[in-house]
């Protein structure tokens, strides 16, 4: 057997950088991984989505172009050359992340599969052939997600599309359905209805995004059905019957939807199923989430788990910081949690910038708030280039002035919300920022308006 300081499950943005890390201060680590180097982020995550959302962005502006006085038209969406150039970035990010894993001293890449046969043990079905026996003080378990496919009648005979396939499909397709209405499927319906694709979304709950807030819903809702994309809520879909040239959907409400694909975004499984976690003592949750406490450490001594596979925010910037919390933690012999403020961004069109609690957490705790709301049609520079889509949003404490939360639906929603996390992080208070200079005029200066709107 094998054995070595530490070994890491998955090479995602988590587990990448902690086994480099690792290896570099002189532990002897193994990196495993079954196919590509970078996890979802890098291979069917945010690299190639948003590089084909680019592509959807530029037609959009081109749709556009007349209202600022600029006459241009459309001739054709190739969707090959989009294809192609979203697998030319990923394979530069891939690759370059693969290199810098075979380039670092003291650490392994091993392609295969793992599963645990006893508590610091795994056996790796190697993708070469036959297996390894391994073992290591400390596992790391950065094993990822994967969509989630719900048992509906038909489904396995659909040809139904994941978040993954749909950026392999060299066609667009004619009506796209797609089940769920989260930031996935908000984003891939915008790009493929901006294709050319008709799309059709149906949620089983009562409004798109209900993690948000109701007017944060609404104003998604009202931007995406502007473009014609259809939105069902309050159903779902109860029955797919596979015909000669297209999908009939049938609907919980009654509805029946002839449909050219199906795109299932409801969601994601962690990929626990198959890890053996029971022969090492490491507890995971009803929906098979890995039990983590503020430490990211296991049920199981010296086992921890970082990513997407211990549940909580499933980003990309998360198992990056789980990774810079436990490499602390483990080198440094530092009791950091993941006590933390969490940022997202929804890539849509406008984008949705979050950060913090919502209103509705906030009233629901019963804490002392104001809420500053301020529409982009009074923001300049929305107003100058032509986009008065969205407002801006936060949810102060009446007491300190402190910012505990913001909702930014605007074209650069992100980068405005991360001035706001900046400021929640450095606990400068809303009156401050209403007096800040912002270089103008940028979408960003409009925080002093915002905060003006509140009242003393």
């Amino acid at each position: 057997m094998k054995t070595y300081d530490a070994i890491i499950i998955g090479s995602g943005q988590g587990g990448t950088p902690l086994a480099k890390k690792l290896a570099k201060a002189g532990w002897k680590t193994a990196l495993i991984e079954m196919q590509y180097i970078g996890g979802t982020c890098v291979n069917v995550g945010c690299t190639p989505t948003k590089t084909m959302i680019a592509s959807a962005k530029t037609i959009y502006t081109i749709m556009q172009a007349h209202f600022l006085g600029v006459e241009a038209e459309l001739k054709s969406v190739d969707i090959a050359a989009i294809l192609k150039r979203k697998s030319g970035v990923v394979d530069v990010f891939r690759d370059g992340a693969q290199k810098g894993v075979e380039e670092t001293e003291n650490l392994e890449l091993i392609w295969g599969k793992a599963a645990f046969t006893g508590k610091n043990e795994l056996n790796v079905m190697l993708n070469s052939g036959g297996s390894e026996m391994i073992s290591a003080p400390k596992i790391i378990i950065s094993a990822g997600a994967h969509s989630a496919i719900p048992k509906i009648p038909g489904i396995e005979d659909s040809g139904y599309l994941t978040s993954a396939s749909l950026m392999e499909l060299t066609e667009i397709p004619k009506h796209l359905l797609i089940l769920g209405a989260g930031y996935i499927a908000l984003e891939f319906g915008q790009m493929y209805r901006r294709f050319g694709s008709q799309v059709t979304i149906v949620e089983q709950g009562d409004r798109i995004l209900v993690k948000e807030d109701e007017d944060v819903s609404q104003t998604v809702l009202e931007f995406l059905e502007q473009e014609g994309i259809r939105v069902i809520c309050k159903s779902g879909v109860s029955k797919i019957d596979n015909q000669e040239d297209h999908l009939l959907v049938s609907l919980k409400d009654g509805q029946e939807l002839p449909v050219s694909h199906l795109l299932v975004a409801a969601g994601r499984t962690p990929n626990t199923s198959d890890l053996n976690l029971g022969k090492a003592g490491v507890a995971v949750t009803e929906k098979g989430h890995i039990q983590v406490n503020e430490f990211l450490e296991t049920s199981a001594e010296g086992i921890y788990a970082i990513g997407d596979i211990k549940g909580g925010p499933q980003f990309t910037h998360i198992a990056y910081n789980d990774y810079i919390i436990l490499a602390q933690n483990l080198l440094e012999n530092k009791q950091i949690t993941t006590n933390r403020i969490v940022p997202y961004c929804m890539f849509t069109d406008p984008q949705l910038g979050r950060v913090g609690i919502t209103e509705t957490e906030a009233r629901n705790k019963g804490l002392n708030i104001k809420v500053a709301c301020l529409p982009m049609s009074k923001v300049a520079r929305a107003i100058e280039v032509g986009d008065q889509r969205g407002f801006m949003k936060a949810v102060v404490d009446a007491d300190s002035g402190q910012i505990l939360g913001a909702a930014i639906i605007a074209e650069d929603g992100g980068e405005i919300m991360s001035v706001l996390q900046m400021a929640m992080l450095g606990k400068i208070p809303h009156q401050q920022i209403r007096k800040m200079i912002f270089a103008h005029p940028l979408y960003s200066e409009s925080l002093n308006n915002l905060f003006l709107t509140l009242k003393e």
